[in-house]
């Protein structure tokens, strides 16, 4: 089972282009939900673009009473992210390398030369109960050193993938990302992804990468919705997701 967390990343950005408080953050959650998402996501970044403190707080109060829903909470632990965090204590935190101005996530961990200050921040949240999901992009021989560091998760970065999908590079990258999500198996790692999934990439995805647990999608769901609705895209992604594992069951028979 691969379960969808909706990013709402870019309901926040558009509720913050003008003072009116609409659209709601917290609404656009309780459609997402409703309509069978099974985790929210929020990337707040230092310089409030999108998420801001306020939405993580009123994400966390919403998601209370839903017990099965998973809150995760993206961003890099060396700019701010941690106080937050330590106070709403989410499901899962996914540590993610992007600079405080960088438009938006467009790396994996280095853990040879990071890894040695990750591993305090992870077995700090790993005390409170927050499962430790680490950025990573599609290198087979990295994905130990994320487990050693005592990552729970890692996810993958998904923007090369969809860059060369429909391409002839297709066929390449995505067994890139199968050898990725196989060794990070291997060492005991579960397997997320993210960054450019959409409708149309995501089946070819979940049919060659094994068993990958969590696909954290915004930007291409939030522009479905302003043709489809939010509740219809959501939906629509559950149906992918599907035809993914389909296919990939498919093809171990």
């Amino acid at each position: 089972m691969t379960r969808l967390s909706v990013n709402l990343n870019k309901i926040a950005l558009l509720r913050n282009s003008r003072m009116l408080g609409i659209p709601s953050v917290t609404r656009s959650a309780i459609a997402a939900l409703d309509a069978g998402a099974q985790g929210i996501t929020v990337h707040p970044r230092p310089d409030g673009r999108h998420i801001r403190t306020q939405d993580v707080y009123e994400l966390a109060q919403l998601l209370k009473s839903r017990r099965d829903i998973e809150f995760n909470i993206e961003g890099n632990p060396f700019h701010a992210l941690l106080d937050l965090v330590r106070e709403v204590r989410p499901q899962q935190c996914t540590l993610v390398p992007d600079d405080p101005g960088a438009f938006t996530s467009d790396q994996g961990w280095n853990l040879q030369r990071d890894g040695t200050r990750l591993r305090p921040v992870i077995a700090g949240l790993k005390a409170l109960g927050v499962r430790v999901s680490v950025f990573m992009d599609p290198l087979p021989d990295a994905m130990q050193l994320a487990c050693d560091i005592g990552a729970d998760r890692v996810e993958l970065y998904t923007e090369p993938y969809a860059r060369a999908f429909g391409s002839p590079a297709e066929a390449r990258m995505v067994e890139r990302y199968a050898e990725a999500a196989r060794a990070a198996q291997q060492a005991g790692l579960g397997v997320n992804a993210g960054h450019d999934l959409n409708r149309d990439n995501l089946p070819r995805f979940l049919s060659a990468v094994p068993a990958v647990l969590e696909v954290s999608i915004g930007h291409a769901l939030i522009a479905d919705a302003l043709e489809s609705g939010l509740a219809q895209a959501v939906r629509n992604y559950l149906g992918a997701i599907d035809a993914g594992i389909v296919k990939q069951a498919g093809h171990r028979a």
